[in-house]
């Protein structure tokens, strides 16, 4: 078998209400998503999507023609194209589910098949009144929820703090809080200082004293030396790397013992052999490796793979937040919505490769563009 052909859609929802990004004072009006469709000789298809692969025109060649199946080859290549231009990780989600329908196995069983389940977090995406955000605790606990994750960022630490003490009390200690500083990084426009370490350590012995199970991106990506300072004054575990770019910096978080929470995204770096393979090395450091995964339905299935198959996760992350991020609104690709099941797991089936079904009607009426990739240079 060779890869014969890679197809690249882009389509779009509106977003009635707007999304209101806690890390975005823009309201996103719109939900784009790219989908990338990996086609091999005898037929097959394999499906990814997160970011929009821009660069693929320039790269073809080194995709159309080859073993679909010659997966750490791939891998290699695409972390070259990722250091050089966009990330292209999508792609590998693509090429593996490929190479899970050709094998007959599910991701999750080519990564390592510990398991084919996983409890997820109820990872909310806006800054609500207090009042809201309480009901929404209370209501994820009610449907089964373990865990909820807060963003801060409100025009005060003190609001922040008083809408946490005020979820904690409402729910006291059967749901577990995590706290988004979203300190690791910021959005092209924004030139704000990230907190120093003595604002981080404020935070975190407040954090400390609230039973905070992590406390997610207090100081920038880079800062090795001081997240490992701060991780050793506080109990409250230390989460990050969702935005992580490269393996070295992986190993350098590793190297420092930065982190206890390991949040990389299958889409976004490493693709599934590289964090199977940083999976294993967060586990053998004795910290806990659960990915990052804000996106569509398509990028949480295959970080899903990732978290049962290849490591011991905790919680995998589940972003939805009432009408601003429904679940219809995150999954609308698929034919069906990636859910909790009865006993509030987020389960994986034994279907060849990532095992989802696109919507193909919502989609061709959502598409905005195609770009098809057939020939070698």
């Amino acid at each position: 078998m060779t890869i014969v052909r890679m197809e690249v859609t882009t389509h779009e929802i509106e977003l009635d209400p707007p999304f209101q990004a806690a890390w975005d004072p823009t309201p996103r009006t719109a939900f784009p998503v790219t989908i990338v469709r990996v086609f091999d000789s005898g037929g097959a298809v394999g499906i990814g999507s997160g970011g929009t692969l821009a660069d693929l025109h320039e790269y073809q060649h080194l995709f159309v023609g080859e073993d679909p199946l010659d997966l750490d080859r791939h891998g290699k290549v695409i972390a070259n194209i990722s250091f050089h231009g966009a990330r292209m990780w999508p792609l590998d989600v693509a090429i593996w589910d490929l190479a899970g329908k050709l094998a007959d196995r599910p991701v999750w069983q080519m990564v390592g098949g510990r398991s084919n389940r996983v409890r997820p977090y109820l990872s909310t995406g806006t800054h609500r009144s207090v009042t809201e955000t309480v009901e929404s605790a209370e209501q994820a606990l009610a449907v089964g929820f373990g865990a909820i994750k807060l963003r801060f960022g409100r025009p005060s630490l003190d609001d922040d703090f008083a809408t946490l003490a005020a979820v904690r009390s409402a729910v006291g200690s059967e749901l577990e809080i995590m706290v988004d500083c979203n300190q690791g990084w910021r959005m092209p426009w924004d030139t704000t200082p990230t907190w120093t370490l003595e604002i981080a350590r404020t935070v975190g012995v407040r954090l400390d004293e609230l039973d905070v199970f992590w406390m997610e991106e207090p100081l920038h990506r880079g800062a090795y030396t001081e997240m490992a300072t701060l991780r050793s004054e506080l109990n409250v575990r230390l989460a990050g790397g969702e935005m992580t770019r490269d393996s070295h910096e992986f190993s350098a978080l590793l190297d420092h013992g930065s982190l206890d929470v390991y949040q990389p995204d299958v889409v976004l770096t490493g693709g599934f052999g590289g964090l199977a393979s940083l999976a294993a090395a967060v586990e053998a450091a004795g910290a806990l490796f659960t990915p990052h995964t804000w996106g569509n339905g398509i990028g949480l299935i295959a970080n899903c793979h990732l978290a049962a198959g290849a490591a011991a996760s905790p919680y995998l992350e589940y972003p939805s937040d009432g009408s601003q991020w429904s679940i219809d609104r995150r999954d609308y690709p698929l034919v069906k919505p990636m859910v909790p099941d009865a006993d509030g797991m987020l389960a994986l089936s034994e279907e060849p490769g990532l095992g989802l079904e696109l919507d193909e009607e919502r989609l061709n009426f959502t598409k905005i563009s195609v770009r098809t990739y057939s020939e070698r240079d």
